[in-house]
């Protein structure tokens, strides 16, 4: 069901950013890009330049604790529970940042699932996996489904003893959310014992492929955080050696696709920007879940750039995240089994 229509943005168009979130965006552009080096590793002294890590909080309205899994790997969680005694929906999620960058610890996402919590409410859980290129596909899917598994047996000693175990959600955006996707054909294919995973939040998810896409090409220049040659860096870090954009890691509702139709796999809600170049291979991702004969939605955000919930000066953030958490939890109320 498309709840929005998208709208084609033409090829000169910009969106309209104020001129901090324009200095924001270049900035971090230039740090990005000057990070990740041509050989395709990662700088990651001048990446810790922009990434602030926020410590486990307790507010009154959201405590947050982080749990080791496995110290080896730096595997480990990040709980929040809302002050809320009521039986709640529980929300696991993989964060963004191009496979190859960012932790839950990252202010940006301490703060999404923070929000999450809060508004939906849900208890969330922010899962922390390895990170490209020093770490290739699939040592991501391995770490989050790891994660996944722990939870799923230590739900009684781990989680607040209102989540409820017939409502768990996957969710993540950007590199985050093809992770979620990854994460959710495993458990389709491998039974969970305590949970019932019922819907996946995917957040503008990163796929790709060796076709050029229309918004690829056409949505380039200033005031957006993604470009052809980062994701192409992306990609090159993240697959295996020797794998093309078409590898099923990427370009998901491609030629290497999984076939999912006869999986009993979670309704999806997909999360698109009009100005995002990643939008059109999202559209697909979300036309693909239909034809695999699964439940799915479309949000569009037409004035939104990637990752637009992590700036709060835009224009239309307090619009664009107060329908999204309103979409979320019309989306989780609905996905909810009927007793």
């Amino acid at each position: 069901m498309i709840l929005e229509k998208p709208r084609h943005h033409g090829k000169h168009e910009r969106p309209a950013l104020p001129w901090a979130v324009r200095l924001v965006v270049s900035m971090v552009s230039t740090v990005v890009d000057n990070a990740c080096r041509p050989n395709g590793t990662v700088n990651r002294r001048l990446i810790h330049f922009l990434d602030y890590q926020t410590p486990p909080i307790s507010t009154t309205s959201v405590s947050s604790t982080d749990i080791s899994i496995d110290a080896t790997r730096n595997l480990w969680i990040r709980l929040y529970s809302p002050s809320n005694n009521q039986l709640l929906p529980v929300l696991i999620f993989f964060h963004g940042g191009g496979f190859s960058f960012l932790s839950p610890a990252s202010l940006a996402f301490d703060m999404v699932c923070r929000n999450f919590a809060t508004n939906l409410p849900a208890i969330g859980i922010s899962v922390n996996y390895r990170l490209a290129s020093e770490h290739r596909y699939p040592s991501q899917c391995h770490d989050g489904f790891d994660a996944l598994n722990f939870i799923d047996e230590n739900w009684a000693t781990v989680l607040p003893k209102n989540a409820d175990p017939a409502s768990c959600f996957f969710a993540g955006d950007s590199a985050g959310a093809n992770l979620a996707h990854h994460e959710a054909v495993q458990a389709c294919r491998t039974k969970l014992h305590t949970m019932k995973m019922i819907g996946l939040i995917s957040i503008q998810p990163f796929f790709g492929g060796e076709e050029r896409s229309q918004s690829e090409m056409q949505l380039v220049g200033s005031g957006l955080l993604v470009s052809v040659p980062l994701t192409d860096w992306c990609w090159n870090a993240y697959l295996p050696l020797g794998s093309n954009r078409d590898h099923e890691a990427a370009n998901v509702s491609g030629p290497n696709a999984d076939d999912i139709s006869g999986l009993d796999f979670p309704a999806t809600m997909v999360v698109v920007g009009g100005f995002d170049p990643l939008k059109d291979w999202q559209r697909r991702y979300y036309e693909w879940l239909l034809k695999s004969g699964k439940e799915a939605r479309l949000i569009e955000y037409h004035n939104m750039i990637h990752a637009f919930y992590t700036f709060p000066l835009l224009p239309d953030f307090p619009l664009g995240c107060a329908n999204q958490g309103v979409h979320c939890q019309v989306f989780i109320q609905s996905s909810k089994p009927q007793i």
